[in-house]
């Protein structure tokens, strides 16, 4: 039902709905926004994803094709620096590459530098 009324304050009128008694509409909870609780270490993440891009980069020149081309292997970095030795990460990688055509050498070598100092990714603790 809509009720017409005309304060002496408001020279305009105003309409007000009013629900008919019985058809009530149930009270929605209010719902409150959660809080991000969880941080990530921006520069460490930074320092991965560039480190990602530059592997994927020279996969293409090693595997000499497009991106989506390149064979299916993952090199894990977190795998990478879960090992005690370089001698264990270079094999590793070695053995990831061994149906690249192309002399890796250069590539482990630059990339047992690149990962040298840094940090194994793993899920952030909530604080």
């Amino acid at each position: 039902m809509a009720a017409v009324t005309s304060p002496e304050s408001s020279p305009q009128p105003r309409v007000y709905f009013q629900t008919p008694t019985g058809t009530e509409e149930p009270e929605t909870p209010v719902r409150k926004q959660g809080r991000v609780t969880v941080k990530y270490d921006r520069k460490e993440l930074r320092k991965r994803l560039n480190l990602e891009e530059w592997i994927i980069d020279q996969l293409t020149d090693l595997y000499d094709c497009e991106e989506e081309a390149i064979p299916e292997l993952e090199i894990d970095v977190d795998e990478l620096l879960d090992m005690q030795s370089d001698v264990d990460r270079a094999s590793r990688v070695k053995d990831l590459l061994v149906e690249c055509y192309k002399p890796t050498d250069d590539f482990v070598s630059e990339l047992l530098d690149k990962i040298r100092g840094m940090q194994k990714l793993s899920t952030p603790q909530k604080k």
